[in-house]
């Protein structure tokens, strides 16, 4: 099976890739076609978290080991562990500037035979020179972030990208 997804990158302008791959797929391999399809280096660290369709962040998958105990890593965790059960990701991609992406399944299909995977479906803008920032807490205001609109890590909930679409 191929897995066809869309990846925005959280920013102003309209900024997207599709890219199809293998159900037998690493994240690893994942992360490698995001960072070439949107023109990054891909040395930078990265992680994807699983996500509801509010775009909420949940569990993660690291590009290396964080040092938690059950901690998942891209180059072990396959695309078919996850797909098509979840239909939303998001992706934050170097952890200095915290280029983030929604990423969404948009389709499954049967491989087409003679055809390379990852495969680069589709392009849509360009990827501004600076990511755009983000807001942050300095302290949690009591234990329960969620009551003050901010998740886990201190960064504000997501929108969803498809809001401006309609």
């Amino acid at each position: 099976m191929i897995y066809h997804f869309r990846i925005i990158l959280d920013t102003k302008e309209d900024v997207f890739r599709d890219i199809a791959l293998e159900e037998n797929a690493t994240f690893e391999d994942f992360h490698n076609a995001i960072t070439q399809a949107f023109g990054f280096s891909g040395s930078e660290m990265a992680v994807f978290y699983e996500s509801d369709d509010e775009w909420q962040q949940g569990d993660s998958i690291s590009l290396f080991d964080m040092g938690e105990e059950e901690t998942r890593r891209m180059n072990s965790t396959l695309l078919d562990s996850l797909f098509p059960g979840l239909t939303k990701m998001l992706y934050v991609y170097d952890f200095l500037n915290l280029w983030t992406f929604f990423i969404e399944l948009i389709e499954t299909d049967e491989a087409k035979p003679g055809a390379a995977y990852p495969m680069l479906i589709y392009t849509h803008g360009e990827v501004p020179e600076e990511a755009p920032e983000k807001t942050f807490t300095s302290e949690k205001e009591n234990d329960d972030w969620e009551d003050n609109g901010y998740d886990q890590n201190g960064i504000d909930s997501f929108e969803d990208p498809y809001d401006d679409w309609n």
